[in-house]
């Protein structure tokens, strides 16, 4: 074999091994594997706001999940939980952004809720898929999240 035939040979194969699985990669077939979470149920549970794990809810704005629960401390220094699972697909994205006053927003596809559940976006939502949302009750330093 010459040199001119073997690098125009080695040339096609490396443009080969380096496109084909970016290609592969990038099809529009949704091959997406989703691993479906339940939305918590039976959802009853204290902090202590006094606790390592309840100084996380110090400042408006924070948030921490326990048990698939977002545990959030609102801009207005009210608490408020939801789901950690999102309706959309179920898988635990859920998180709570800061912006436009405060909302929920699912990591996974972009979803985005407002603090009352409710869909504010069209990423596969739709009013008959809200978010769960707990109750709260503070007593002292105590703080209930519970269904």
């Amino acid at each position: 074999m010459e040199r001119k035939q073997f690098l125009r040979t080695l040339g096609t194969g490396a443009a080969f091994a380096l496109t084909f699985p970016c290609l592969h990669g990038c099809s529009s077939d949704s091959d997406e594997v989703i691993d479906p979470k339940p939305v918590p149920t039976g959802v009853d549970f204290t902090i202590d706001l006094s606790s390592a794990e309840g100084a996380k809810l110090q400042n408006n704005g924070d948030f921490i999940i326990k048990d698939y629960v977002v545990v959030v401390k609102n801009l207005e220094g009210n608490f408020v939980a939801a789901s950690q699972i999102c309706s959309h697909q179920q898988t635990d994205g859920i998180t709570f952004k800061t912006d436009n006053g405060g909302y929920f927003r699912c990591s996974t596809h972009g979803s985005t809720f407002s603090q009352t559940g409710t869909p504010l976006n069209q990423i596969g939502n739709d009013v008959s898929k809200p978010l769960k949302i707990f109750k709260t009750e503070l007593d002292g330093q105590i703080l209930r999240v519970f269904e």
